[in-house]
C-alpha cells in the first residue's frame, strides 16, 4: 500500500528520533503508541527506507534516518520562512531577510546597511539577532538565517563569503598603563603581560589573529582569561586583570577606564565577511547583496 508523507509525519518521525523511545515520544505528542508505530511505519512505506532500528531493549536512527534527521530542521525552518513571507507579502510587504552578526559589526556595517535598506528598499522587512560565528553559520546552513556577518577564514562548501570590511587591531590597556601612545611601540612591550583573549571557541579567527601577532614579537602571551563578550573583556582590562588584542572599532560605544592604542606597520586585519547559503531562494536576498556590494 502507498502512503504519502505528510507534515504530520515530519513531526512524528522527529519526536521518535529525538526521544529514541516510541513510548516517550507517544506522551511527547499524546497520541498512542500504537498509532505512532503505524504513523512512523506508513512512513517508511513511504519512503522505501527504514528510518528505526527497533530491539526490545533500545531504538535507535539507522544511516537513513540519521540523514533525514539532519533534514527536518531545514524542511521545518524553510517552511516556517515560506509561511511567514506569505503573510507579510499579504500586509504589502515584498518579504523578510533574517541578519545575524557579530557585536563589532554593529558598529558601522550593520547600521548602514539598515540605513540604505530603508531608503531603497522600504518594503523589505529585516529581524537581527547577534550570534557567535559558529551559530551563524549553522543558522545559515539550516535556512534559518539568510545573511551573516563574521569573521572566519573558511566557510563549508555550498556557502558563499566575500570581505566587506578591514580594520586595524588596537592594545587595549588600563587607563594608567605605563605606556601611551608616543611610548608605544609593538606588543612586545607587553610580553610579561597577562592578556585577555577571545576564546578559540567563540572566534578562532580572533584567537588565531592575536596569537601570530604576539608570536611576531618572539613571545607566547600568558593567558590569564578569555571571554566572548567584549564589554567583558574590557571590564577585566579597566580592573587591571590583564591586557587585551582587539579590533580597533569595538573601542567604540564604552565608557570605561582603558585606553586603546592602535597596533600599527603589522599584516594582520580583522576582516569582516557576510556569508550567505548559495541556494537560499528569498527573493529579497538579491536586494540585500545588491546594497551591500555597490561601489
Amino acid at each position: 500500500m502507498n502512503y504519502n508523507i505528510e507534515l504530520r509525519h515530519f513531526r512524528y518521525f522527529r519526536a521518535v528520533a529525538e526521544e529514541l523511545s516510541f513510548r516517550k515520544a507517544a506522551e511527547k505528542l499524546f497520541i498512542s503508541q500504537p498509532g505512532l508505530s503505524k504513523q512512523i511505519k506508513q512512513m517508511e512505506d513511504a519512503v522505501g527506507a527504514t528510518l528505526f532500528d527497533r530491539t526490545k531493549q533500545k531504538v535507535s536512527l539507522t544511516s537513513a534516518g540519521t540523514f533525514l534527521l539532519g533534514e527536518i530542521e531545514f524542511i521545518n525552518n524553510h517552511l516556517e520562512l515560506t509561511i511567514n513571507n506569505l503573510k507579510l507579502i499579504a500586509e504589502g510587504f515584498d518579504g523578510e531577510v533574517r541578519i545575524g552578526f557579530l557585536g563589532s559589526a554593529m558598529h558601522n556595517v550593520v547600521p548602514e546597511l539598515m540605513v540604505k535598506l530603508n531608503k531603497n528598499y522600504p518594503k523589505i522587512k529585516t529581524s537581527l539577532e547577534e550570534m557567535s560565528n559558529k551559530s551563524q553559520l549553522r543558522a545559515i546552513e539550516n535556512d534559518q538565517l539568510d545573511l551573516g556577518f563574521v569573521r572566519l577564514a573558511r566557510v563549508p562548501e555550498g556557502i558563499s563569503k566575500k570581505a566587506i570590511f578591514k580594520d586595524s587591531f588596537s592594545v587595549v590597556l588600563p587607563e594608567n598603563h605605563q605606556l601611551t601612545e608616543k611610548s608605544f611601540n609593538n606588543v612586545g612591550q607587553l610580553a610579561n603581560e597577562s592578556f585577555i583573549f577571545f576564546t578559540s571557541d567563540y572566534s578562532p579567527y580572533y584567537y588565531d589573529k592575536m596569537m601570530s601577532i604576539c608570536e611576531d614579537q618572539g613571545f607566547s602571551p600568558k593567558i590569564s582569561h578569555k571571554s566572548v563578550n567584549a564589554l567583558t573583556i574590557f571590564k577585566l582590562v579597566e580592573n587591571g586583570l590583564g591586557v587585551a588584542i582587539v579590533p580597533t572599532t569595538l573601542q567604540h560605544g564604552f565608557n570605561l577606564n582603558v585606553k586603546f592604542i592602535e597596533i600599527k606597520n603589522i599584516p594582520q586585519q580583522a576582516e569582516l565577511s557576510v556569508i550567505w547559503k548559495e541556494d537560499n531562494r528569498n527573493p529579497c536576498l538579491e536586494s540585500i547583496k545588491k546594497l551591500l556590494f555597490e561601489k
